[in-house]
């Protein structure tokens, strides 16, 4: 059984769609949850909408399941942009059915509630705060730094949904810094996320940001600023193509199928427990070094193999310039590895020549090698002495896409999997 979490300050969960997660079966639940555990993820942020009658019924499998689970914790995040805001009895009488399960996540001994977006509402909190006893850590990312300071009276910390690079720039620590300065020495949520692409015309999203480097480069960045907890943008958004967790075919949205179903993104949690265990510690140099594993991820399918599907790079939406998607989403294979010495590393893709490259500390190193108009299977290795210490085997890239449609969604895989 779950002890309750008391005042954990340096946690990290994964945002859960319960929207994508209707038709789990409990066996599934515990499956997720001992998959993310392995990983060693904390808990999952439940994620619900208020517009979902199934809401509750899921609520009660997701809570079931944890209470059974050692040390796995949940909390409620409540979206007030999808299906609408939360009426505040609502909210309340939510947070009160599930803050006393064993499986509940405590921050400073409170019942910890976050959101997606609902700044409109800010006004509820102080009652709903008032009425439940839970430590509000809100995602009013759309307020802006300069915006929180209006309603900082009402909140106890912060999470920031700001997880991607805009335009054609790697993701710096910049906004997080401005985020920690803005809300005053409150606590921070920071988020992680690899990817993001999306392609549902239904909901009139159609827009990539830049992944490429990004879940390698971001786990450096929470290990340097040592946030108060993050957060994981997400465990099962297969619609934004940013999920880690496992796929479910049940949860993916209408449409998306084409560029989630034979994209597997399992792997991106296999160097999980290095990037959370130095996050924790504060210490990069004692990871445990005595396995070798890579972990690589790309595109299927180079920018000028298709139809780019009317995929903008940024989101115009939010106000941002409309780019070619190609010049944010780079046609290159991503990898990161593990090694437990120096060593070679080999990336071959088809019948090129491969490019040799130099893992030069035990620990982590990261690589990218461009496609250079080269397809075929993907072939890694880590060389130590001349001899092949770990190998693994990607899926090829292709000119040949699914009904002339680029597929912007990366396909992922280690060499703990192949």
């Amino acid at each position: 059984m779950s002890v309750a979490a008391q005042s954990q300050p340096k946690s990290v969960f994964a945002h859960f769609i319960v929207g994508n997660a209707a038709s789990m079966t409990p066996e599934q639940w515990a499956s997720d949850i001992s998959e993310a555990q392995k990983a060693h993820i904390d808990g999952f942020a439940l994620n619900i909408g208020q517009q979902d009658s199934y809401t509750d019924a899921v609520l009660e499998n997701a809570y079931n399941a944890a209470d059974a689970a050692d040390n796995f914790f949940l909390f409620l995040s409540f979206d007030y942009a999808s299906g609408g805001a939360w009426p505040a009895d609502r909210v309340i009488s939510t947070i009160n059915k599930f803050k006393n399960r064993a499986s509940q996540f405590l921050y400073d001994g409170r019942p910890l509630v976050s959101t997606f977006e609902g700044p409109g509402n800010a006004a509820d909190w102080p009652g709903i705060k008032s009425a439940t006893g839970c430590f509000a850590m809100p995602s009013w990312t759309s307020l802006g730094p300069s915006g929180i300071s209006s309603v900082l009276n009402d909140i106890d910390g912060f999470f920031s949904w700001d997880a991607w690079p805009v335009g054609a720039e790697d993701k710096t620590v910049a906004s997080d810094q401005t985020w920690m300065n803005a809300i005053s020495g409150k606590p921070y949520m920071m988020p992680v996320s690899p990817w993001f692409y999306t392609s549902l015309p239904q909901w009139n999203k159609n827009w990539l940001w830049r992944g490429d480097d990004l879940w390698h480069d971001r786990w450096q960045q929470v290990i340097e600023l040592q946030p108060a907890l993050v957060e994981i943008i997400t465990w099962n958004d297969y619609g934004e193509s940013h999920y880690i967790g496992p796929i479910h075919d049940a949860g993916i949205p209408e449409g998306a199928s084409r560029y989630v179903s034979n994209s597997p993104h399992d792997a991106w949690r296999s160097l999980l427990p290095y990037y959370i265990d130095a996050y924790k510690s504060g210490n990069t140099t004692a990871l445990d070094t005595t396995s070798d594993t890579i972990t690589y991820w790309y595109r299927p399918n180079p920018t000028t193999s298709g139809s780019d599907g009317g995929t903008t790079g940024n989101n115009p939406q939010q106000g941002q310039q409309a780019l070619n998607p190609a010049l944010l989403s780079l046609d290159k294979v991503f990898l990161t590895v593990l090694v437990s010495e120096p060593s070679t590393i080999t990336v071959q893709i088809g019948d090129a020549l491969p490019t040799y490259l130099r893992a030069v500390t035990a620990g982590i190193n990261h690589f990218s090698v461009p496609f250079l108009g080269q397809t075929g299977p993907v072939e890694f290795a880590i060389v130590r002495d001349g001899q092949t210490v770990v190998s693994a085997t990607g899926p090829e890239i292709t000119d040949q896409c699914e009904n002339g449609l680029i597929n912007w969604n990366a396909v992922v895989g280690s060499s703990d999997t192949s």
